[in-house]
């Protein structure tokens, strides 16, 4: 699973899902032992963070949106991705 940008702590992922359990753009991002699945509007999919990390993802999802569905493109298409800019 491609790693996108980690900060605070935090890992954020993209997976290839041709056929995958998700139909829809997201990402996977984990922090200490947590992981939940977010869509490219900052809305929880599954999962769980604690919430000062929830809320640092879904800013930065908001902030990345564009990046992100490229990205999502990209690696659907097992293409070459990008790395996003974390959150500062």
């Amino acid at each position: 699973m491609p790693t996108l940008s980690t900060f605070y702590g935090i890992l954020v992922r993209m997976n290839m899902e041709k056929g995958g359990r998700h139909h829809l753009p997201h990402i996977h991002a984990k922090y200490a032992g947590y992981e939940a699945v977010y869509d490219f509007e900052g809305n929880l999919i599954e999962g769980n963070l604690p919430k000062r990390q929830a809320s640092y993802v879904v800013t930065w999802i908001l902030l990345r949106e564009e990046d992100l569905k490229t990205n999502w493109h990209l690696i659907q298409e097992g293409q070459e991705f990008y790395r996003i800019e974390p959150l500062h």
